[in-house]
């Protein structure tokens, strides 16, 4: 009966030390991944500030600049995105969400190429209100967001 014990003792110990040495490994691979990995997206701004590599894929965040969006031939759409600081040009070919409009918020992912963004995505947003939190904090930040009901507001 002790044999039983100390078999079950034997295992359960083992069993801890095997998650454990995951855990441990797991939080190596985090510590050493780079600090942009972590970056939901970046405001026009930043991307003005440092410009990535062509081949770096990220995704970019802000307002569609009033008076920009422009409809080409098929599902062709240029754009540009901004932040209150910085402009960004987007060029986009495919469907576009359906709350998708100028003065609204939004985030793109593709490539910043020659002085443009390229996007492979639009993210849509759940509804005419809604804007990510990330986009919210940067606009407030930049003191440019103003409320669904008109109202400034400003950090």
């Amino acid at each position: 009966m002790s044999g039983l014990k100390s078999l079950k003792k034997r295992r359960r110990v083992q069993v801890i030390g095997i998650a454990g040495a995951c855990v441990a490994a797991i939080l190596t691979a985090l510590w050493f991944l780079p600090d942009d990995s972590f970056q939901y997206f970046r405001s026009p701004s930043e991307v003005v500030a440092a410009p990535p590599a062509p081949n770096e894929r990220f995704r970019i965040g802000g307002l569609v600049e009033v008076g920009t969006l422009v409809r080409g031939q098929g599902q062709e759409i240029t754009f540009a995105v901004t932040d209150g600081g910085a402009s960004i040009n987007v060029a986009y070919s495919g469907i576009l969400p359906d709350l998708f409009d100028e003065g609204q918020g939004m985030v793109a992912q593709g490539n910043y190429i020659n002085g443009r963004f390229e996007a492979v995505e639009i993210l849509a947003k759940h509804d005419e209100t809604y804007m990510p939190k990330e986009v919210l904090d940067a606009l407030k930040e930049q003191g440019t967001y103003v409320a669904p009901d008109g109202t400034a507001v400003t950090n």
